[in-house]
């Protein structure tokens, strides 16, 4: 039998999604009370993986991890719910803790490796750019996947984007300007249409889908 195509609505306590892309696996999980997305992305050729955001549930991560070489776990941003699993994860399996500098001293374990907007974060064959988005916290970072031609382009944006709107910004219009800003310039700016989002929380979306409503969110302010 053949697997269920991929759709990216998990639900906490259910299996984790799997998507099948030239070179790359990857694997969503949702966990927690606040349901966090976690997502494994696994080189194909070398089994080499990385994880982003081990938000809570360190037992359901293990599983998702299970014979993946896990070297890195990058983390969005520094809120407490994308990080609780952060010190069992770590010291289960070695693996170098990657976050911007901005938040780093929020997350509850050393991070080994700072990065700034630009760099990029490499694993096995495969390589992510980090994208630097201010204003849901000061070191909030999306990260871009750039596959072959059949594959795509695929961005996994923490909590700064999701299905109809920004990130939480409490209000704040200097940080809502912040993100939005950096949102339109540094993703709708430079991304495709057709370019998939996963988001810290809840459904996927795409570049394509959420462009048109721009103009809305800054309207109305969050």
């Amino acid at each position: 039998m053949s697997a269920s195509p991929y759709t990216g609505d998990v639900e906490v306590g259910g299996p984790p999604h799997v998507r099948e892309l030239p070179g790359l696996t990857i694997s969503k999980l949702a966990v927690s009370e606040m349901a966090n997305n976690a997502y494994l992305l696994r080189d194909t050729a070398t089994r080499e993986a990385l994880l982003i955001d081990a938000a809570a549930d360190p037992a359901a991560l293990r599983a998702l991890i299970g014979d993946a070489d896990l070297r890195t776990v990058v983390t969005t941003h520094g809120h407490w719910d994308h990080h609780r699993a952060l010190p069992e994860v770590v010291e289960a399996t070695g693996a170098v803790t990657v976050a911007h500098a901005a938040d780093a001293a929020d997350l509850p374990v050393p991070v080994r490796r700072t990065v700034e907007h630009g760099d990029t974060v490499a694993f096995g064959d495969q390589t992510l750019e980090v994208i630097h988005l201010r204003g849901h916290t000061p070191g909030s970072i999306a990260l871009v996947w750039r596959g072959p031609d059949d594959a795509g382009v695929h961005v996994f944006t923490g909590d700064s984007l999701f299905p109809g709107g920004v990130g939480n910004t409490q209000k704040d219009a200097a940080r809502f300007t912040s993100l939005i800003d950096d949102v339109e310039q540094r993703l709708f700016g430079t991304l495709p249409d057709e370019t998939w989002v996963y988001p810290g929380h809840g459904k996927d979306t795409t570049i394509g889908a959420e462009r048109p409503h721009l103009g809305e969110w800054r309207e109305r302010g969050w």
